[in-house]
């Protein structure tokens, strides 16, 4: 049965590391959340690592600049895995082929720029959907279109068998007050469609496989179970973290928080209600990080 907690410190003894989702969580997609924040930073001044692993389709570096524009300071964590490193990993391995159509914001080609961290990667060229070899989708054109906008583009990917590489699972996410359409939703309507999604952040295993090598790289040895997964994301933080064996904490303040009533703590009985409906069961639940 999930435990609703009323501070991080209620249980971070427990843990010598912390993954920690960022959207929802450390920041609001605008701006910094001061009490997630501080949580970090009094977690890491005890001697714990803190890993940012989100589905963010940038590239590590990306990740860091944006950090600094919503005010995260650099000592409230440690390293970041990001599901566009993960994801431009398997793209240079030739996972879509060499040819690929885009789709996402402009701002977002950055994600093709060369990875020289692997021996012989693949020359990647983007071209139009009738030259392509399969598909790149870091994110909608545009966030708040809905993603049947794209049907007609995709029928005629699914009757040339082209795989879609999704460079960010989520389906959604909140910038401040307004939700907005993640890469996943594109993902999710190929696939009921008839074509292949090919997924590498949360809650697919490439990007946890991601996530303990940036630990490692700290010069830590810390096994699953003393590891802490934290986001408001029930289908990829807590699901990725319960696929993975690692214990979790549930922001319910995040995604959910019409559904689990929150304010500054969810109403334990629509938690339940929520959880249910979900078929899921995170270790903790807490309003915010704080």
């Amino acid at each position: 049965m999930t435990r609703i907690i009323s501070a991080l410190t209620d249980v971070s003894d427990q843990y010598d590391a912390l993954f920690v989702d960022l959207w929802g969580c450390v920041h609001d997609g605008r701006k910094a959340l001061p009490d997630a924040v501080a949580a970090l930073q009094a977690y890491r001044k005890t001697g714990g690592k803190v890993v940012l692993v989100t589905n963010s389709p940038r590239p590590r570096t990306g990740v860091e600049k944006q950090l600094q524009q919503f005010g995260v300071p650099e000592d409230a964590w440690d390293s970041i895995a990001t599901s566009g490193d993960s994801a431009r990993s398997a793209m240079f391995r030739g996972a879509v082929g060499e040819k690929v159509w885009f789709i996402g914001h402009p701002g977002e080609r950055k994600f093709f720029e060369p990875l020289t961290l692997l021996e012989d990667p693949v020359d990647i060229e983007t071209v139009a959907l009738d030259q392509a070899d399969g598909i790149v989708c870091t994110g909608p054109i545009d966030p708040m279109a809905d993603p049947d906008v794209m049907r007609p583009e995709f029928e005629q990917a699914i009757a040339r068998g082209l795989k879609l590489l999704c460079a960010n699972p989520d389906i959604v996410v909140d910038r401040g007050e307004v939700r907005e359409w993640c890469a996943g939703a594109l993902a999710a309507l190929y696939t009921k469609m008839g074509g292949e999604s090919l997924y590498f952040g949360k809650p697919h295993g490439p990007i946890y496989d991601l996530a303990r090598r940036r630990l490692a790289a700290l010069d830590v040895e810390i096994s699953d179970d003393r590891i802490l997964a934290i986001g408001d994301g029930i289908l990829t933080d807590v699901k990725g973290a319960i696929d993975e064996g690692i214990d979790s904490l549930f922001i319910t303040g995040g995604l959910a928080a019409a559904e689990t009533d929150t304010t500054h703590q969810p109403d334990e009985e629509k938690l339940t209600s929520y959880l249910t409906r979900e078929s899921s069961s995170p270790t903790y639940a807490i309003g915010f990080l704080r």
